[in-house]
């Protein structure tokens, strides 16, 4: 989540990031809100700026997915053949590629 990552962002720079339209994205925001896993705040210098920052709830979330992911992931891994797990260590660079070339996309 980007906004347990920033600490706090705006509404705008989150939408750049995430390549989702403010409309759309203030309505996942409004979502997470009411979860109680964001709070939204005007700019004290802007109103039309809103800041977004994760609650202690929205932190305790990230870092249970993170978990569940990477548990995911490395129970995918064992269940690799030795032969898989070489190829994919023969694509690294190239998946490190794509991933640079996607979050540039966004820049």
């Amino acid at each position: 989540m980007a906004i347990v990552r920033a600490r706090s962002i705006r509404l705008s720079d989150l939408a750049r990031e995430e390549g989702l339209n403010s409309t759309m994205l203030s309505r996942i925001v409004a979502k997470l809100e009411a979860a109680g896993t964001v709070t939204r705040t005007c700019d004290p210098k802007d109103a039309r700026v809103i800041h977004l920052t994760a609650t202690p709830k929205g932190v305790a979330l990230r870092e249970k997915i993170r978990s569940e992911r990477t548990d995911a992931l490395l129970f995918a891994l064992s269940r690799l053949s030795k032969e898989e797990k070489q190829a994919l260590s023969a694509a690294a660079p190239v998946l490190e590629t794509i991933v640079a070339i996607l979050r540039g996309r966004n820049e």
